[in-house]
């Protein structure tokens, strides 16, 4: 019943800075851990942060860690990736995810539903 639709995804220069957006319908993010994952051509799906329901705690994974920043908008019932420092290994497919049951924050086995992606590239 939840869908998600993510946006701000483009072509960025290395070093440079994007802000995707993950916008949720059926169902308020209040309610819900809400996770960002990325997929490269040839790679396994790779967790890249998430924000809990209850209490707003943060993770990112350590790729990330230090350059990307998960926050979430509750009265747009919007969540929000700010991705500063941008590498060209960043190039990606971006998906929001969502879950409602607590298994590994980390795991995309973990959630359900998915969006349909943004791309993300970083030029050399």
């Amino acid at each position: 019943q939840v869908q998600l639709v993510e946006s701000g995804g483009g072509l960025v220069q290395a070093g440079g800075s994007l802000r995707l957006s993950c916008a949720a319908s059926g169902r308020a993010i209040t309610t819900l851990t809400m996770a960002w994952f990325r997929q490269a051509p040839r790679k396994e799906r790779e967790f890249v942060a998430a924000i809990t329901w209850i209490g707003g705690t943060t993770y990112s994974g350590d790729s990330v860690k230090g350059r990307f920043t998960i926050s979430r908008d509750n009265a747009k019932n919007t969540v929000y990736l700010q991705m500063n420092s941008l590498k060209p290994e960043d190039t990606a497919i971006y998906y929001c995810a969502a879950r409602n049951t607590v298994r590994n924050i980390m795991d995309p086995a973990s959630y359900d539903p998915w969006g349909q992606g943004t791309q993300v590239t970083v030029s050399s």
